[in-house]
This record gives C-alpha cells, structure tokens and sequence, in this order.
C-alpha cells in the first residue's frame, strides 16, 4: 500500500513539475512595444486613500502612450476621491468619476469596472486596480503584446510582508503554470482553458463591447478567471504574460484579509463542489504525501524533488520568498483549508463580505 501511495505521489508531483517547467518558455515578459497609441488607464476604487496617490502617480510614469487615467470612487468614506481630485487638478490627463448606486444583482467591482468602460474615451482599455504600481513600459509593452487578442492579462510581482502572504499568494504561479496548457490556451478560444488576473487586464474596446465586459459578470468575483472566460465564449482569443518586472501588488497586508480575501470566491474556483475532492487528492498526493513518506522510501524523494521544483524556480523567476518554497507542503495544506473553509461557507448559506459589502453565499 505505501509503495502505491508513493508511486501516485511521484506522479501527481512530476506531471505538475513537468508542465510548469514546460510552460516558462511560454509565460514571457511582453518583449514588443506599441507604435504609440492611447491607453485608456481605469482604476475601481473603495476606501482606496492609503495607496491611490502612488497607483495613478505610477501610471502617469508611463511611457509610449497617450493616456487617461480614470478613477471611479465607488462610495469611498476615506478621503479616496478627494485625493484623486488633487491629482486631477494639475493633471489634466486624471479625473475621477463616482460610481452609480449598487444594483441588485451585482458585485460591486465588477459594476464600477463596467461604468468605467461606459466613461472611457480610448480604444484600448485597461483595468487597473488600485494596488497596483505600474512601471513606466508596462503599458507600452503589454499594448504591444495585445495584437489581435481580445484580452491579456499579466500577474504583476506579489510584494508579500506577513506569514500567511508569503505562505499562499506564490502559490498564485503553480497552481497557474502546473495545471494549465498554455500551448491550448494559445491554440483556439475554448473557454476551459481561460486564465487571467484581475489586477490587470488590457482590452479592445470593441471586444469587450460584443461579449458584454464585465456586465456578462456581473454577479462573479472572479473576474480574473470569469471575463476572460467571457471573451473566450464569445470567440475572442486572451493570453498571459508576466508582469514580474513591470508591475507590484500588495494584495493583502494581514493574515485574515488573505484568508478571507482568498476564500470570496475560492467557490468559482478550486473550491467548486464539482473539482475540489480531485483536486484536493492530486494536491496532498503530489505536493504532501511525498514529504510525510520520505523516511519509507527512497523513491519519495523523487516526489519530494517534483513538488519543490517549481517552488525553487519560482523564487528566483518570479522573486517570491523563499520561506514559502521551504514550507510548501504546509502551504498546499493551508490552501486546501481555505478552500474547504469557502465551500462549508457557501453550503451553509453563509454571506461573502468584502469592501464593507456583504454577498450571498448561495
């Protein structure tokens, strides 16, 4: 029985191993630039005041575009809009925009998104969140890397300070480069394989248009994984490129916003009722199992090896701590739990709060 268990966690390590590894020539910085054109820069902000400052300041770095940079205050009780007004006031390239009332039926991310669109002047739109900092030739680039796709999209470097941020959030690019093809996500529109980043996305106006944007997700907060999804359907193709070197995010600062931050919409994703107990198995056989029955066998240090590859990569690719590689099995541990955590939730009816706005966990 152990030899058959630590066959199947060689194998549920390898194969991860393997397609991440494969999948770095395919997940490249966008290396081409745009003839100059205009951007559309659009920021959804929520009691944003601790960072909106650096986030437009950032993007009005930019070079190799004409831009505009619009921030919608969505109900902000901090002091957001008045600080972009400030800006505003000596940049004529800023303005801010307040968010409509909320309606039934919507999150509130993907309403201000969608008004953003309907403010916008340019061609090219890209939705930015406000913590964000972009670098100058982001933009540029990843206009360039836009060609004939309806969407790209791009995970910028994750700044990480507390336990459970360096712990989970690196997990961001195995889960992403472990288990999805990036040559089938190349090679056609099949909505399965579609992937993206809410941080940042860049679209054509007219494709965002015909497939409805984000009113085609209204309801989701899984923008990063639904509006491409949506584009995709729609016979739009999207793509990836890393952001590592051109943008930072701070997602979270505390330990239960990432917990809670990771768990609003864990359910549209591993944790939907239909993939979690597989993907939970694959999880604990390939990137746990091996480092529990390493005194058992040899052969486990193979699976060991496969489950720590991708993180040692990881670190030094995409500047990620290294005490989140060194502690991987409890992080894939910690995952699973939020994931089960989030699906329990939703079983028992539970309300998703987040931004000071509580949603249906039905």
């Amino acid at each position: 029985m152990i030899g058959i268990l630590i066959s199947a966690g060689v194998l549920c390590g390898a194969i991860p191993a393997g397609l991440f590894c494969a999948n770095l020539k395919l997940y490249r910085e966008p290396d081409a630039t745009a003839d100059v054109l205009r951007v559309s820069v659009l920021i959804p902000a929520r009691d944003e005041a601790a960072g909106i400052a650096a986030a437009v300041e950032s993007v009005l770095a930019s070079t190799g575009v004409e831009l505009e940079v619009i921030v919608m205050d969505d109900a902000s009780t901090d002091g957001t809009g008045a600080i972009v007004l400030g800006i505003a006031a000596r940049d004529g390239r800023v303005r801010l925009e307040k968010a409509p009332a909320l309606p039934a039926g919507w999150n509130g991310k993907q309403h201000a998104c969608w008004a953003l669109a309907g403010a916008a002047q340019y061609d090219v739109m890209c939705f930015v969140d406000a913590d964000v900092r972009l670098e100058p030739e982001a933009l540029v680039r990843m206009a360039g890397f836009l060609g004939g796709n309806g969407l790209v999209s791009g995970f910028p470097r994750q700044v990480t300070g507390t336990w459970m941020e360096w712990m989970l959030l690196p997990l961001i690019h195995f889960v992403l480069l472990g288990f999805l093809p990036l040559d089938r996500m190349r090679m056609g529109t099949d909505p399965a394989f579609a992937a993206g980043c809410g941080q940042f996305m860049m679209v054509q106006r007219e494709a965002y248009f015909a497939c409805g944007g984000h009113a085609g997700i209204r309801e989701t907060m899984h923008d990063g994984l639904r509006l491409p999804r949506l584009f995709r359907a729609a016979g739009y193709r999207t793509d990836l490129a890393d952001l590592t070197e051109f943008a930072t995010c701070r997602m979270y600062t505390s330990a239960t916003q990432v917990w809670n931050g990771l768990a609003k919409n864990a359910t549209e994703g591993i944790a939907d009722g239909r993939r979690i107990v597989p993907v939970s198995v694959v999880l604990i056989l390939g990137q746990v199992l091996p480092f529990l029955l390493v005194f058992w066998s040899r052969w486990a240090l193979l699976g060991m090896v496969a489950a720590w590859l991708p993180r040692v990569i990881g670190v030094r690719r995409f500047k990620q701590d290294w005490r989140g590689a060194l502690l991987h099995p409890f992080g894939i541990g910690l995952l699973l739990a939020v994931q089960w955590y989030a699906l329990g939730r939703k079983m028992m009816g539970g309300s998703v709060s987040w931004r000071a706005r509580a949603y249906s966990g039905e």
